[in-house]
């Protein structure tokens, strides 16, 4: 009896023969029909299935019915199991139990006739812990019953799989009131499910017990607990505990510990528990290490091949690949059967440390001797080749699988299509999911949003959404997979598809309301984010600490900082604590908003509530004094910043130079940019432009030209230099130096925005080079679509004088400009292209971008009529000229000049003589400028007769009354663009 019935699960992973025998049998059926299979030869098909068998624990020679296309149990193969598994009444027995909810009715019919080996199989073959504890209760309340330990361990492995903590801990005592004792294999059991439960700390507890019960280890109870502290992390304890057990002792001064959480369903604590039934034992020395007497100085080596496999583990997961090869060569020596786990642990490790090539080398090794691969084995590779960015690899192992008669498993198709999606592999991503439907596999729930996110960035939004669609339908999705759509269409900036995703979550929880809130942020509808924070209560669900810091930092972003205030309040006052990227969020926004004070204000309270600053929040800091020009206070942020300990970097030595430069001070800016020199990467762009900058407000010509050097030695130097440069040379009255600097600047491709332009034109301008400002123009408005600024107008304005509009005509245009009225900014980019001569330009700019409609200013027609008649086309300028009239808008001096130069143009002398006449006679205000135009137009027609006549009548006229003139207006006014703009 002791013999069938002493069964013990060495290791989970053992259990994948039993599991994954259907696979390995399919397998060998497959490839006995393909003769060219180069896995599994035909001579060796019974071998095959030979070997497998005999590896099969004793008592489980399972033959398992195989559902076509799912590759799952039939539903209706229940009793032919039972039947085919054991003789004698155990199956009519177990079928009953499996119908029947009357436990006592089902047994009471057997009642004597049942002998402990059979009792043993009854309480084994139920799956569920309640009904385990009513045939346990039923057998324990015969007459003839005897208590066994076999009997207890397969109850407690139930319960504490159940994680009915309590149930277990009375189930052990009534076990220690009948005086059945614990084995190594109860201890065994205890440890692992407390460690697979997440207990670590717990299960290590029953090693403790074990020492005062005084009982040694053995193998497979020191492989639970190499295995327990492995999957906790604690390599380092899992490798001392292995060594001390085969030295035959097992030293726990580093197992002192004492649970600190409770579990949430149990409760009395596993320490009260524990300490309760060492009283109960009586006292023995539990401070002496745990040594076997049988042992002393004697090396003993695992004989089992699921310990080697957990130790390989071990050490692969701790990095220590050496110790991981070592194990697996002693392995090797000592002639323990290595086993599929054995290969993958070892392939894993290879692997994933960047050792494919040996891992592949395993593969072959493992077919040698006679091991095949498992689904596992190719899940492994799959993921490694993926790893490396090898997918075409990847899916040939995926492929793979089926081809050697294995089955795909959830492990699989979830590794296949995160590698396709995250490559956004449509077609291929598509092709995986039919071949799942098509063999009965449904999309689990991590899979979901990540196809789902795949469809979203491709902007395939309504095959997400059918897909989503179709996944719901089916059940099974839970809140934690809901959110994660809701996350993929919110990256996308697409709330409205997010929202109707958690409009469909029936049962709503913190984390959908955070991740919804999140979507909303993004594109800053924050009426709707702080609506749906508003309603989670009126839901019964109580916003955490992410919902508060997603919404403060939230409005933090869009400057809502008032708000972001009351909600941080409103945050502490319900017990919550923010966190550091929270405060530092509005800390960066008062900053900006130049709150500066505010700042320090939120700085104090994350002090006082225990958040440590970090790097960003005292940069931000420094930064605000350093733009309001308080040194003192940023070199004391500053000192605060290193006494905590916090390592100083670019962007705070930036804004010290920023401070230093406000302050006028070089000698404090030069050293703080020597000292970032010193760092691994040196002085980044933005300080190195930060310090050029100081150079260049204060003349300081040679040392800016050294900074600028130096960026363009190192390939660092971008726009911003260039133009600062610009500005230095300039400043200087180094025209020439300019001009090269821009044109560098130009060839290097660096005109990219408006400041460097308008910078790059206002030197063209000075130089008089008028036609590369109107060219530049053409790329800025057409090209590269830039909106123009305040500082470009003031260029284009000096541009204009430079190019001889008339003064009046320049004057004009400054005041539509300034007065913003229609069209004012059209017209004079339409007068810079007309009188730098790009007249195309000027011609399909103006005639794109000026409605002519009714109520027009008289200034839009005065630029037609110039640039109709620059560009030769008279009749449309005149025209122009009529439909002036028309609109009831009389003719200044402006129009008069543009006209007579229209006239001159055409030939039309009479047109010229009767604006003179005008002009002579008083009906025209007396202007040089028109005097010097119906000169130029007189002189046009070769009439320089009558030229000469104007002139002297200019002159006459000056000498008794003055005239509005050029000449008359400062020659400094602009002639000098500054390069401060």
């Amino acid at each position: 009896m002791l013999q069938f019935c002493n069964y013990r699960e060495i290791t989970q992973e053992k259990m994948h023969k039993t599991q994954n025998f259907q696979s390995i049998s399919s397998s060998c059926k497959l490839q006995f029909l393909n003769p060219h299979s180069n896995f599994i030869s035909v001579q060796s098909f019974h071998l095959k299935v030979h070997k497998f068998r005999t590896r099969v624990y004793l008592g489980f020679n399972l033959n398992l019915q195989i559902r076509s296309k799912a590759n799952v149990f039939n539903h209706n193969s229940n009793q032919k199991k039972h039947k085919k598994k054991y003789g004698g009444i155990l199956p009519s027995i177990l079928r009953s139990l499996d119908t029947e909810d009357d436990v006592d009715k089902t047994l009471g019919l057997y009642l004597g006739k049942l002998n402990p080996k059979e009792q043993t199989v009854i309480l084994k073959e139920q799956r569920d812990w309640e009904r385990v504890v009513r045939v346990f209760d039923w057998m324990k309340s015969q007459d003839d019953y005897l208590p066994n330990v076999i009997h207890y361990n397969i109850v407690l492995r139930v319960l504490g799989r159940a994680r009915k903590w309590d149930v277990l801990r009375r189930c052990w005592i009534e076990m220690a009131e009948k005086g059945v004792l614990a084995t190594n294999n109860t201890y065994a059991m205890l440890v692992d499910v407390y460690g697979k439960a997440g207990f670590v700390k717990e299960a290590l507890l029953w090693v403790k017990h074990m020492k005062v019960r005084g009982m040694f280890p053995d193998e497979v109870t020191m492989n639970t607990v190499v295995r327990v502290l492995k999957d906790g992390g604690e390599y380092d304890r899992a490798d001392r505990f292995y060594k001390d057990w085969r030295v035959g002792r097992v030293e726990l001064d580093d197992l002192e510990l004492d649970s600190d959480h409770s579990m949430d369903s149990e409760p009395v604590s596993l320490t009260r528990f524990l300490l309760t039934e060492l009283f109960r034992i009586g006292g023995r020395d539990h401070t002496k290490s745990m040594v076997r007497s049988d042992s002393e100085n004697v090396v003993q080596k695992p004989r089992l091949t699921a310990t080697y496999n957990t130790l390989i583990d071990l050490y692969g997961k701790a990095g220590r690949l050496k110790d991981a090869g070592d194990v697996f060569d002693e392995m090797l020596k000592s002639g323990v059967a290595m086993d599929t786990i054995t290969f993958n642990t070892m392939i894993f490790t290879c692997g994933s440390h960047g050792n494919l090539e040996e891992a592949e080398s395993l593969l072959g090794k493992m077919e040698e001797r006679g091991i095949s691969p498992d689904t596992k084995t190719y899940n492994i590779f799959l993921s490694l080749y993926a790893d490396t960015g090898n997918i075409n690899e990847a899916i040939r192992c995926y492929r793979k699988i089926r081809e050697v008669g294995l089955y795909p498993d959830d492990v699989t198709h979830r590794a296949i299509l995160n590698v396709l999606c995250e490559r956004r592999m449509v077609h291929e991503v598509e092709t995986v999911i039919e071949e799942m439907e098509k063999f009965g596999y449904c999309i689990d729930r991590q899979s979901l949003p990540v196809v789902v996110k795949m469809y979203v960035d491709e902007g395939l939004t309504e095959r997400a959404k059918f897909f989503f669609e179709k996944c719901r339908k089916k059940g099974g999705l839970t809140s934690k997979t809901y959110a994660a759509v809701i996350d993929a269409y919110a990256q996308k900036g697409l709330w409205a598809e997010a929202e109707y995703v958690f409009s469909c979550v029936t049962e709503k929880d913190v984390v959908g309301y955070n991740v919804m809130i999140k979507a909303y942020g993004i594109e800053k509808l924050y009426d709707k984010a702080f609506s749906l924070f508003k309603g989670m209560k009126n839901q019964g669900i109580w916003p955490d600490e992410c919902t508060y810091n997603t919404l403060i930092q939230m409005y933090s972003g869009g400057d809502l900082v008032d708000a972001a205030r009351n909600l941080l309040s409103e945050m502490q006052e319900a017990g919550l604590k923010p966190s550091c990227l929270t405060f530092s969020s509005i800390i960066g926004c008062y900053v900006r908003l130049s709150r500066v004070a505010d700042a320090v204000e939120i700085y104090k309270e994350m002090v006082k509530s225990g958040v440590k600053p970090n790097e960003v929040v005292f940069g931000s800091l420094i930064n605000g004094f350093a733009e309001t020009g308080e040194l003192e206070e940023a070199l004391r942020y500053f000192q605060l910043m290193q006494e905590s300990g916090l390592s100083v970097n670019q962007v705070v030595l930036t804004s010290l130079i920023k401070a230093y430069s406000k302050a006028g001070i070089v000698e404090g800016a030069r050293a703080i940019y020597n000292t970032m020199k010193e760092l691994p990467d040196g002085p980044d762009i933005v300080a190195s432009n930060s310090i050029l900058s100081l150079y260049a407000d204060l003349g300081m010509v040679s040392e800016a030209k050294l900074i600028f050097d130096y960026l363009q030695e190192t390939h660092q130097a971008d726009a911003v230099s260039f133009a600062t440069m610009m500005y230095v040379y300039k400043n200087m009255g180094m025209i020439d130096e300019a001009i090269q600097v821009a044109n560098q600047m130009k060839d290097s491709s660096l005109l990219t925005d408006c400041p460097s332009f308008t910078k790059a034109m206002a030197c063209y301008a000075t130089s008089g080079n008028i036609i590369e400002c109107g060219e530049m123009l053409h790329e800025m408005i057409i090209t590269q679509k830039l909106t123009l600024t305040n500082p470009t107008f003031k260029v284009l304005f000096t541009v204009l004088k430079k190019g001889g509009i008339p003064t009046e005509a320049v004057e004009q245009l400054e005041f539509a400009y300034h007065e913003s009225k229609p069209y004012a900014k059209e017209a004079v980019i339409t007068a810079v292209f007309s009188v730098v001569s790009l007249h195309t330009y000027a011609l399909d700019y103006f005639q794109n971008s000026i409605n002519f409609d009714a109520g027009l200013d008289l200034f839009v027609y005065n630029v037609a009529i110039y640039v109709f008649g620059g560009s030769g086309r008279i009749d449309e300028a005149l025209k122009m000229f009529m439909r002036m009239q028309d609109e009831g808008l009389e003719a200044d001096i402006v129009t008069y000049i543009y006209l007579v130069g229209c006239y001159a143009k055409a030939g039309m002398l009479e047109g010229v003589k009767r604006v003179y006449s005008k002009l002579k006679y008083g009906e025209i205000d007396r202007s040089e400028s028109l005097f010097n135009a119906i000169i130029e137009a007189y002189k046009f027609v070769k009439r320089h007769d009558l030229a000469e006549l104007v002139n002297q009548e200019m002159k006459f006229g000056s000498d008794t009354e003055p005239l509005s003139s050029s000449e008359n207006e400062d020659e400094s006014d602009e002639a000098s663009v500054s390069l401060s703009v």
